[in-house]
């Protein structure tokens, strides 16, 4: 019987890209909602989006948001590891991709610490994390929209794939 080819998209694939692509929306949005630019640039006037401006419901939903994608990561992670390393490899633009979302996760996790009442961050290390995560965020964002435009994919199957009938 021939294995299913991964690369291409199957149902399945695509439940868990919408979930992915969505809560990476949902995590931008609620990112840059930690910063006051929505009530400055009226976008919580718009009707139905006056949430947008308050800083504890922005932040509770960036964290609901980071619980999903490291759910995500970690069923990626698995899945990649007990099915997929012999039929297939990560590419160069995925082992990108992955650094950056490990800087992003890094600084996340540092931010959380940052907001727990008993840990002490001197100022200049606390701007640091923050700028950090923000520009890894920033550079994922963009990278990830090159890459879809380049139709650059996360993996490419190997060539010791016995379903290719070599």
């Amino acid at each position: 019987m021939k294995a299913p080819n991964r690369t291409r998209p199957t149902a399945g694939n695509r439940a868990i890209t919408r979930v992915f692509v969505l809560t990476m929306a949902l995590m931008a949005f609620t990112g840059f909602g930690q910063m006051p630019i929505f009530k400055r640039y009226y976008v919580s006037d718009i009707p139905g989006m006056a949430w947008s401006a308050d800083f504890y419901a922005t932040h509770f939903l960036h964290y609901v948001g980071a619980m999903v994608l490291l759910g995500l990561f970690a069923y990626f992670i698995l899945d990649y590891m007990l099915t997929g390393r012999k039929q297939f490899q990560l590419t160069p633009s995925a082992w990108f991709r992955i650094i950056l979302m490990v800087g992003i996760v890094a600084t996340g996790i540092l931010r959380v610490f940052k907001n727990m009442p008993d840990v002490i961050f001197s100022p200049e290390f606390t701007v640091f994390i923050d700028i950090s995560h923000l520009g890894f965020a920033m550079i994922y964002l963009f990278t990830a929209l090159v890459l879809v435009i380049m139709k650059r994919g996360w993996v490419r199957e190997t060539d010791l794939n016995p379903a290719i009938g070599r």
